[in-house]
């Protein structure tokens, strides 16, 4: 999927994210900055969990809908949509991992980025 424009002010795309997800009521949301590490792959994660395959996808959908109406944009990558166990939106500077619990407890993200700052969003 082509990139249409970067969006610079990564808070202002992270708020709509999160708008979105909890709109469709995303479990467990997460933001992982990855800012201070060395060799981070993208500035921010947002983690978050969905109760069936057809949750994490309506999740999916509901991020890529609020990021296209309120920023005119979309993803520059997206994954996963087929199984739906873990759906991953990639806005460059901000990546949205969409799990499954099984999937998200076995890839354990939270985890493997432990050195950076992890701040679980309350639930709205």
């Amino acid at each position: 999927m082509a990139k249409t424009k970067k969006i610079d002010d990564k808070q202002l795309l992270m708020d709509v994210i999160i708008k979105g997800l909890r709109d469709k009521k995303a479990e467990n949301i997460f933001c992982i900055d990855m800012r201070k590490l060395e060799n981070a792959v993208s500035e921010y994660f947002i983690i978050c969990t969905g109760t069936s395959s057809t949750h994490v996808a309506a999740l999916g959908g509901a991020v890529e809908e609020e990021v296209r109406k309120t920023l005119k944009d979309r993803p520059w990558h997206t994954e996963g949509y087929q199984n739906a166990e873990w759906v991953l939106l990639d806005y460059v500077n901000v990546v949205v991992h969409i799990f499954q619990s099984e999937q998200r407890d076995f890839y354990n993200l939270e985890g493997l980025w432990a050195d950076a700052k992890i701040t679980k969003l309350k639930q709205a």
